[in-house]
């Protein structure tokens, strides 16, 4: 096991250390649970104890650094470690009470003492934290106090309102952790349904169904957990019984639309654009850095640690369907392309303030094929506009692996939101195109290049974003549109908008 052996090189520059603790604690999981390591560190620590001098003392700093940088880098996340919180909590204590590292290294001890108290560690035998504020999640709690506060990670502890419909479209709302089960989610609707007879029995004769805008239904199976997160952008959970799956139709309000002037007409494109990068960053900053290595290298099994990531996936790609279906709400055909301009000018906006996941949404959803079949709009662009959109789909051609995206963001120094789904390509090439263990040993190398792909995040994060917003009523309008996008999904409905408008486009 990797933990046999002395954990760190005793011939190493001190950034190499740095380099390889770094390494081990984001890419551990690809070979070995969390709960396992830290049993593993655990048992380092006490079989280096039984080792005399230099030697010993060693390997014991060694485990110390190990702790503190996992400690340091796994922070929130460990609350959902209800295991890893009694295996932390012991070795603390044994290092605390070695008196050779307490001597030779008390500002580390005292380190660790500090993070030990910060780090929230799940321990059931002691008392119960006092209950966390419910976090507004879904799209349809359209609440502006909600929408204008700032954004914090979600962890799948947290407890969110949801509502759960019928088939009649009525609903319950229900309480639930992030985490929840369906078997728990359906336990809460019965409760709430208050079923009188038998309501077990009731309880086993519901499914939960996810039901699209488009008229998907996904059928949920009782052990899946984490379904919150993965819902579409206008998709909704329903509870209903089996001879009832087939009848099941979307929400009213997802399917009929209402062209005319929205909000997009009367506000500028400088605040629309630093409003979405202000948006997107408290969103980027609440996905932690592993929630990428878990999405990527573990898949289902994940979805509890990566929560904040596919609430910025989403994001991203609402804003690309609320581009698409502000363009074809729009009947006036002088105005629709003064929209176009203006979505322009705002991803050029967006491009200026390193917010490439903006930029890059924007520009998708001016090349959806339903809004690039405008062509009597598109032709009323002036060609300055014409040729700026022709450079922005350059830049996000995906020909030659990316390169004229990646060759701009090299040169932009921090603070960055990179464009999410192509750090998730990278990290998927990278799992899928070498082996974790070659001959039962760990490939060093494959964790080298998947922590290096982490980092550029870190990185991209390591300053904090100034941007100047406003707090008048009229910003704070415009910010409150920002984050609840009414959006169209269903690209056969924004195809039926497009031939309204224009019939013979090709």
């Amino acid at each position: 096991m990797i933990l046999k052996s002395p954990l760190l090189p005793p011939n190493q520059d001190s950034l190499s250390i740095d380099i390889l603790l770094d390494d081990i604690v984001l890419t551990h999981s690809l070979f070995l649970p969390t709960e396992k390591f830290l049993q593993e560190l655990h048992q380092y620590f006490v079989w280096a104890g039984g080792m005399e001098g230099p030697e010993g003392l060693g390997r014991k700093q060694a485990c110390l650094a190990m702790l503190l940088h996992f400690l340091d880098t796994y922070q929130g996340l460990l609350q959902e470690e209800e295991g890893a919180g009694h295996i932390i909590k012991d070795l603390y204590l044994l290092i605390m009470k070695d008196e050779s590292l307490y001597q030779d290294l008390r500002e580390d001890t005292l380190r660790l003492h500090q993070l030990v108290e910060t780090v929230e560690l799940k321990i059931p035998e002691e008392s119960q934290p006092p209950s966390k504020q419910v976090k507004p999640l879904f799209r349809h709690f359209r609440r502006i106090d909600s929408c204008l506060q700032t954004r914090v990670a979600f962890r799948g502890s947290d407890e969110i309102f949801c509502r759960v419909y019928m088939p009649d479209h009525s609903y319950v709302t229900i309480r639930s952790r992030l985490s929840a089960s369906v078997q728990d989610i359906l336990g809460s609707v019965t409760e709430k349904l208050q079923y009188s007879e038998e309501p077990a029995g009731r309880e086993d004769s519901l499914i939960l169904v996810a039901v699209a805008s488009s008229g998907e239904k996904v059928l949920l199976q009782p052990t899946e957990d984490c379904v919150f997160t993965t819902l579409g952008i206008n998709s909704h959970l329903f509870a209903c019984t089996r001879d009832s799956f087939e009848a099941l139709m979307p929400l009213p309000e997802e399917i009929q639309v209402s062209p005319g002037d929205t909000e997009i007409h009367r506000v500028e494109p400088e605040d629309v654009a630093n409003h979405l990068t202000a948006f997107h960053w408290e969103l980027f900053r609440c996905v932690h850095e592993l929630e990428f290595v878990d999405y990527v290298f573990h898949g289902e099994r994940g979805r509890r640690e990566t929560a904040n990531l596919e609430l910025l996936l989403q994001r991203c790609s609402e804003v690309t369907h609320w581009v698409a279906t502000e363009v074809l709400l729009c009947e006036a055909p002088g105005k629709r392309a003064q929209l176009l301009k203006k979505f322009l000018k705002i991803a050029a906006i967006c491009k200026q303030n390193q917010d490439l996941l903006s930029f890059y949404a924007v520009v998708m959803g001016l090349d959806n094929a339903a809004v690039s079949r405008l062509r009597l709009t598109w032709e009323k662009l002036p060609g300055k506009f014409k040729n700026l959109f022709r450079k922005f789909e350059n830049l996000t051609d995906p020909c030659r692996n990316h390169k004229s995206y990646r060759e701009v963001i090299s040169k932009m120094k921090p603070p960055v939101i990179p464009f999410v789904p192509l750090i998730l390509k990278d990290l998927t090439f990278l799992h899928e195109g070498s082996k974790t263990l070659v001959d039962g040993l760990v490939n060093i190398e494959k964790l080298h290049s998947v922590a290096e792909k982490v980092r550029t995040i870190r990185k991209y994060r390591s300053r904090p974003l100034c941007l100047d917003t406003e707090a008048s009523p009229h910003h704070l309008q415009t910010k409150a549109y920002v984050r609840q996008f009414q959006v169209i999904d269903n690209q056969n409905l924004l195809f039926e908008l497009s031939y309204k408008l224009e019939a013979n486009s090709q």
